[in-house]
């Protein structure tokens, strides 16, 4: 039997031209699916990558349009990717690009928002803030309706609270209660001393006394009646329960151990921010955890030179094609193929699903600066593992890479595919502060799933 919601959904889609016989067999196809995602590394490329100048390029276009970076073959047929990608070239065959991802939102915090959580913002405004009546982080819902059973955290995220101006809105647990917030840090794991502090005590502390400290602290809450009238308080008894389960862990502390790994892959994936939290991300879901989200950079670029993330405009004369061929390109074609052929290597690649991409793509037309601008209408993302074709592509863009020309791709409908993959039926409701009940996806793209 479809549910409520889905019922609902069958409706809406009916009147855009769906028969019901073929409505049936999709709700019963997301039935029969069965997952094969146990976890799921997302990798999100803060300030948005340009679409033509990485995985959709196109050659044949105007000069003001293609990009000045030759394509090359690799290793899945009739798939090209950027010159400034020769790693990631040799393992396209385990990827599944989707070239007509698409919205409205052409501002970085609810573009950013949009992207990190699968929802629509209610406007598209840079100054969109963080609230509680906002949905929910992938991995939130993820701890809340599929939690781990493996004594690790369910969602992990670090090492950045991404911003442009105020903190994006999607990086947290919001209305599901902080209980479901993800184990956050922002210590840098290329540190040469990287530990966390949240897994040691501080020096004089033991466990008896913190243990002997949280029932007073119950007692305090019980009486204030903290947990039954305050929606930031709700869940914190929970999390703090669990950062004490945590604190007493030898498999946390074991998983995030970066010391442990060889020289040689920690030199393999760069000894870099970036890319020893992408060697972390492997150990995490090697360790069972669920969620992992890794921020390329906690600001989007802009004028930056070396650092930041992928908003290039060419202000202050920093423009794209004097950038990113010396930063963003080589570390992501050292980090992106080494976290894909590593975990291929260890058996874990059919059971992770790792998603790269940003809040958005970059316009056709290269601007006065000769750099790119926002560009929501039309861009990439790319999927690998966890149950994905290898070496497909999902929809066609035109001939300039703005707008989808088929399958097109909204965000709710890429967060359907992932919890779809990860054995949650996107139909699932969660409810809001006012006990609304809200679905979590759109649309599964069965397309993309082997």
């Amino acid at each position: 039997m479809l549910n409520r919601r889905a019922m609902l959904r069958v409706g809406g889609a009916g009147m855009l031209g769906m028969s019901m016989p073929k409505l049936i067999r999709a709700a019963e196809q997301t039935r029969q699916i069965k997952p094969k995602a146990k976890s799921v590394i997302f990798l999100f490329q803060w300030g948005g990558p340009s679409q033509l100048d990485t995985f959709d390029m196109k050659p044949n276009a105007p000069a003001a349009v293609r990009s000045p970076y030759r394509p090359i073959a690799s290793s899945a047929d009739g798939i090209e990717v950027c010159e400034l990608l020769p790693n990631m070239a040799k393992q396209m065959h385990h990827v599944s690009l989707i070239r007509t991802m698409t919205h409205k939102m052409k501002n970085h915090a609810s573009a950013g928002y949009y992207a990190l959580s699968g929802h629509e913002p209610p406007s598209d405004d840079q100054r969109l803030r963080d609230s509680l009546d906002l949905f929910p982080a992938y991995g939130s819902v993820v701890d809340h309706l599929l939690p781990s059973d493996s004594g690790m955290p369910s969602f992990v995220s670090y090492p950045h609270v991404i911003r442009d101006g105020s903190i994006v809105p999607g990086q947290h647990a919001s209305f599901l209660g902080k209980g479901h917030d993800p184990l956050l840090f922002l210590e840098d794991p290329n540190d040469k001393n990287f530990q966390l502090p949240e897994l040691s005590l501080p020096d004089g502390l033991s466990i008896d006394r913190l243990h002997r400290r949280r029932e007073m602290q119950q007692l305090v809450d019980r009486q204030m009646r903290l947990m039954e009238h305050s929606g930031e308080a709700r869940g914190f008894d929970q999390y703090y329960e669990r950062a004490i389960s945590m604190l007493t862990s030898d498999n946390v502390r074991k998983a995030f151990d970066l010391s442990a790994e060889p020289t040689a892959v920690r030199e393999a994936y760069g000894r870099t921010s970036y890319g020893q939290s992408c060697l972390l991300a492997r150990r995490l879901v090697e360790s069972g955890v669920k969620f992992v989200t890794v921020y390329f950079s906690n600001s989007i670029g802009g004028r930056r030179v070396g650092q930041g993330g992928w908003d290039t405009h060419g202000f202050d004369n920093t423009r794209m094609y004097k950038i990113v061929d010396k930063y963003q390109m080589p570390l992501t074609d050292q980090t992106l193929p080494t976290l894909i052929d590593d975990l291929h290597q260890r058996g874990l690649l059919d059971e992770t699903l790792v998603v790269w991409m940003g809040e958005f793509g970059r316009t056709p037309e290269i601007n006065k600066n000769v750099s790119r601008d926002h560009w929501p209408q039309c861009y990439t993302a790319l999927l690998a593992g966890g149950g994905v074709k290898g070496g497909y592509v999902h929809g066609k863009s035109d001939e300039r890479a703005k707008f989808p020309l088929e399958k097109a791709v909204k965000p709710e409908d890429l967060a359907a595919t992932m919890y779809q993959l990860l054995g949650i039926d996107p139909n699932t409701e969660i409810y809001d502060r006012d006990n609304r009940p809200l679905i979590i996806g759109g649309r599964p793209l069965y397309d993309v799933i082997a």
